[in-house]
């Protein structure tokens, strides 16, 4: 699996855990997609067993965001993981309005990001975020203004690093202008590829790439697919094959698979320990 060093100091094992899932199932009449991240877990108990678990098998950098549950995911890191482990990282983003099950708003006006972050940090119970993303550039308030800050913020001590969310390359040149900018976490996966030259440049400037949805394939995915082909060849699954992929696609690539299940979880880790040939990577890397 390899380590990353996150910020230049925050040394992580290159998978890490997204909370996104952990969440209730989706009322009734609402759409099962992204509205279901709208209230904690009813079986709070479970969804602490799975963080714990993944602490237990080196996982140390967990993502959320204010905006899961509005704030329950936080809440319920903060009830699984505290006292934190010394190697652990808690990742958030704040700049993303939920004023109903199905609406995720950019708003990125100072006093909103300074608000959440204050409410971040009383929720997670820490007196610094280990590493504070913007959840989306709002395009309604200068660039400038949301990442200064944020660099505000961490110059009180209240956060350690800065990053970035579903952001181009050349936004992510613009913030770093800025201030230092340690992470940038887009939707990329093996089918999902848009952001590749994103991926280049978080390489050559030492930048956390940090994918979401990283196991998504679709119909790549399936039993007779070219994803389950490599995977029978190298004796994993095909999620653990697609994770393996991120990992030697850079060094800088950080996968953060989530799931409710001890036994994904589990699955996913072990990914770590999945190789793939030079002829294997290319052809996956092919689709």
């Amino acid at each position: 699996m390899g380590t990353f060093e996150l910020g230049g100091d925050l040394r992580v094992n290159r998978i890490g855990y997204g909370a996104m899932r952990l969440a209730a199932p989706p009322e009734p009449g609402i759409d099962p997609g992204m509205g279901h991240i709208w209230r904690a877990p009813g079986d709070r108990e479970a969804a602490s067993a799975v963080l714990r678990r993944a602490v237990e098998l080196g996982v140390n950098l967990i993502d959320t965001a204010d905006s899961y549950g509005l704030g329950e995911n936080e809440e319920l890191i903060a009830e699984a993981l505290r006292p934190y482990r010394d190697d652990v990282v808690i990742a958030t983003k704040v700049g993303v309005v939920r004023p109903s099950p199905l609406e995720w708003v950019p708003l990125g006006h100072p006093a909103y990001l300074r608000q959440q972050t204050e409410l971040s940090l009383r929720r997670l119970r820490v007196e610094r975020i280990d590493l504070l993303q913007l959840h989306r550039i709002d395009p309604e308030v200068p660039l400038a203004d949301q990442i200064g800050t944020l660099k505000q913020l961490r110059d009180e001590g209240k956060v350690r690093h800065i990053g970035l969310s579903e952001v181009s390359a050349g936004q992510l040149r613009e913030a770093a202008e800025i201030t230092p900018i340690a992470s940038v976490q887009n939707m990329y996966n093996l089918v999902t590829r848009h952001h590749e030259d994103v991926v280049d440049y978080a390489a050559e400037q030492g930048i956390a790439f940090i994918p979401f949805f990283p196991v998504a394939m679709g119909e790549h995915a399936g039993p007779d697919g070219p994803v389950a082909a490599v995977a029978k060849e190298i004796g994993a699954t095909p999620a653990q094959t697609a994770l393996a992929w991120l990992l030697r696609r850079s060094p800088a690539v950080l996968p953060i698979p989530g799931t409710t299940s001890i036994a994904h979880l589990e699955e996913n880790v072990a990914a770590g320990g999945v190789e793939l040939s030079d002829e294997q990577f290319e052809r996956l890397s092919a689709l």
